[in-house]
């Protein structure tokens, strides 16, 4: 299995990566950044891209499995725009590589509540995320959709952080839509994906990976 990684710097894609290279059937992991990973290991090349200006003819396109987890916020993008670029026409652009060169599997993180015709804009853009993944033709498609990311970021993001800390006190006697989706947890369920053998659209909420 040689598996293509996205967003391997990130809370989850940290862990799908440490998780790949333990993995006895992953062979190879292809891991693209925006900048250099500290990372080093037999099975990992991790070329440095430019996700607006993506090289097209690359040979690490031709992989078994693509995983993104590529994502931000608003706050952090600075602007909707920018948001929208990071969330959407990122992860959009890798697959329809991937794609293009046999990738047959796909599995990405979206997002609980993810909707196309959401009034909510961070909703709105997985939604059609969501949507124009589903039109590049892959055998197999994994949509994950978890509530809020539990673990430790490189980042601060303090808004999660308070969220956090009132869904760990209550989260036994919340509905397990509600809890806390660990990042370790999230990355499991998106490499079962990538070496799976089902075919089709499959979503994966919150409730799945309580």
């Amino acid at each position: 299995m040689k598996l293509l990684l996205v967003g391997a710097t990130g809370l989850v894609g940290h862990e799908v990566l440490t998780q790949a290279l333990e993995h006895p059937r992953v062979e190879s992991v292809i891991a693209l950044t925006r900048r250099p990973l500290t990372v080093a290991h037999r099975k990992l090349t991790a070329p440095v891209v430019r996700f607006d200006d993506l090289p097209e003819d690359a040979g690490w396109w031709q992989a078994n499995a693509a995983i993104c987890t590529l994502g931000t916020t608003i706050g952090k993008a600075g602007s909707r725009e920018a948001f929208r670029e990071v969330d959407h026409d990122y992860p959009l652009a890798v697959a329809r590589l991937a794609r293009a060169h046999g990738t047959q599997r796909f599995a990405i993180v979206s997002a609980m509540g993810a909707n196309p015709n959401s009034v909510f804009f961070y909703s709105r853009v997985k939604g059609e995320l969501e949507a124009d993944l589903a039109t590049l033709g892959f055998p197999s498609l994994t949509l994950v959709r978890p509530g809020l990311i539990g673990g430790d970021r490189a980042e601060r993001r303090a808004g999660e952080q308070a969220a956090a800390l009132a869904l760990n006190l209550f989260g036994p006697v919340l509905p397990k839509a509600w809890r806390i989706n660990s990042g370790s947890r999230i990355a499991e369920v998106l490499l079962d994906a990538a070496l799976g053998d089902g075919t089709g659209i499959k979503i994966i909420g919150s409730a799945q990976m309580a």
